[in-house]
């Protein structure tokens, strides 16, 4: 898992800002906060009169609650970037690419590097941007066409951290979709269960059984996804509809259960 680490020198600034992504999108993980865990309530507060540990703040956490929720205000940089590159910081946020420090600035040559290192710390740390990278998608250029594949654990750090972040706005358990999504993102990563759990297991225990769960729910799915394209197989059938209906089954889950089955087993080959 990717580590914080402190900001490096002037010199060193393309690294850091390279690694600035993956430290934020991994903050929560690195933090030991668990998805499983957030819809527990707060401790509450003493009811002892007196100042006590409060600091003589007793009676103010609502006015602390809507400070926190305040929106943060848009950096102006970053307005002027979307104007610039609206492919990329517009209205549908992009993973960008590796790099894009530099880009951005050989781009923009009248650009202070430390507020542009600020712009894009803001930019990663949204909800936005976070939707975007645990979509999965490809990270970007500055036209918006994609360049390179998203890192495994770069999708998995974001998904945490999305799902933690909307388990603070609901009472609902979103565990069980968390781990649906991670098991999506484990499929589309075409990695072995090992190489998979290697890349995104960390400090957190609740997340890693989390993790365990989800490839777990994987590798079951995968052995009935591989058994029904056997017997597909076998059948003789030609029509997907046909042999679902032969069984009483929903054609359009057997459908996407042979579709999975076909994928992993072309990965393999």
């Amino acid at each position: 898992m990717t580590e914080i680490v402190s900001e490096p020198q002037e010199h060193n600034a393309q690294a850091a800002v390279e690694q600035l992504e993956a430290q934020n999108v991994a903050q929560a993980v690195q933090q030991g906060t668990a998805v499983s865990n957030l819809n527990q309530e707060p401790r509450q507060r003493s009811r002892r009169g007196g100042r006590g540990r409060s600091g003589g703040n007793a009676g103010k956490p609502a006015q602390a609650e809507q400070a926190q929720a305040a929106p943060r205000p848009l950096n102006p940089l970053l307005e002027q970037l979307a104007q610039w590159h609206p492919a990329l910081f517009g209205e549908q946020l992009l993973p960008f690419k590796r790099g894009i420090f530099e880009d951005l600035l050989a781009a923009h040559p009248e650009l202070d590097k430390e507020a542009l290192k600020s712009a894009l710390q803001q930019h990663t740390r949204s909800g936005r941007y976070l939707a975007a990278m645990a979509s999965g998608q490809a990270r970007h250029d500055l036209s918006g066409q994609p360049v390179e594949a998203t890192l495994p654990e770069h999708v998995h750090h974001a998904l945490i951290e999305v799902f933690r972040r909307r388990q603070q706005r609901t009472a609902e358990d979103l565990t069980p979709k968390l781990r649906n999504r991670i098991v999506i993102a484990y499929e589309a990563s075409g990695l072995s269960r090992e190489d998979y759990a290697e890349r995104v297991l960390g400090k957190n225990e609740a997340t890693n059984a989390l993790v365990a769960d989800a490839l777990a729910e994987a590798d079951a799915r995968a052995a009935k996804d591989e058994a029904l394209l056997r017997s597909f197989t076998l059948s003789g059938q030609t029509s997907e509809q046909d042999f679902a209906e032969m069984y009483g089954m929903n054609p359009r889950q057997v459908a996407q259960q042979l579709e999975r089955a076909r994928r992993r087993s072309a990965s393999q080959a």
